[in-house]
């Protein structure tokens, strides 16, 4: 029995909640088999993140031929990619294995504002690895970042992906949830595939606890797309699942508690 592979890239996230923790939960809430490469180990619990190690380049690029030598991967997602050296080592690798089915997630700030990319890996990323992104998938924040405009509405949504799609991106996933008059007109995240826009709505949820939504979200994204998913479905059902992962937010510690992909199966207790 030969498993459905994703191969999650990024940073490791101490109290579980994003980063590898939750890309490796998302992937295996989808029935596939997660690997991971780490980037990055973090100190960090749900008030924020408190230090940084950087994993070296050379053992970045070990730790990719280990896994994809070996044992391959059905798609690949990266998150936490905080040096100009980690960007490279991606980009090497996915050209050098042919890797086709590559979801980007340009994570650059922590909820609690720690910067997560290095300029000069900000650079790399648009240069080296977006041209061979199946689907960028930015919040509102990073694209504005990387379209080099204010986005306050749906429009500015659309023509923003639009802009960054001319990166190299085959689909650029604009996700909403920090676009003003959301929490009344719900979370509406843009697609756009070089040809259409698309529109993906969830009902506005208010919680707190929203810790590893980003990874979670596009580790869902990578798993359905390694399960043989168009990218339109793939964007439809990994939204809801990540939906109902909000909805299930799991309460930890003093700050910002995290998405729970696995619903009702985790024993709970009230605050």
């Amino acid at each position: 029995m030969v498993p459905v592979k994703v191969l999650c890239i990024g940073g490791s996230d101490s109290s579980g909640g994003a980063g590898i923790q939750a890309d490796l939960k998302a992937v295996s809430a989808c029935g596939c088999w997660g690997l991971s490469v780490i980037t990055a180990v973090t100190a960090q619990n749900t008030q924020g993140v408190q230090d940084i190690h950087p994993v070296g380049q050379k053992f970045i690029l070990a730790q990719l031929d280990s896994v994809l030598n070996d044992i391959g991967a059905d798609a690949v997602k990266t998150g936490m990619l905080l040096t100009a050296g980690a960007v490279e080592s991606v980009a090497l690798k996915i050209k050098e294995y042919r890797l086709e089915k590559l979801v980007v997630d340009p994570v650059m700030v922590a909820k609690g504002g720690r910067s997560l990319m290095q300029d000069r890996a900000r650079d790399v990323l648009i240069k080296k690895l977006l041209p061979q992104a199946f689907v960028l998938t930015p919040n509102i924040p990073e694209a504005e970042i990387l379209a080099q405009c204010s986005i306050k509405t749906v429009a500015a949504m659309e023509k923003a992906a639009v802009i960054i799609h001319q990166l190299g991106a085959k689909n650029v996933l604009i996700k909403g949830g920090h676009l003003p008059g959301s929490k009344r007109l719900g979370a509406l995240d843009i697609l756009f595939d070089g040809d259409h826009c698309y529109k993906f709505s969830a009902p506005w949820i208010n919680s707190r606890d929203t810790h590893g939504t980003g990874c979670t979200y596009a580790s869902l994204l990578a798993s359905t797309l390694a399960l043989g998913n168009n990218i339109v479905d793939a964007v439809g059902q990994a939204k809801k699942m990540v939906a109902a992962a909000i909805e299930n937010g799991l309460i930890l510690g003093m700050g910002y508690g995290s998405v729970n992909i696995f619903g009702n199966n985790f024993l709970t207790k009230k605050r």
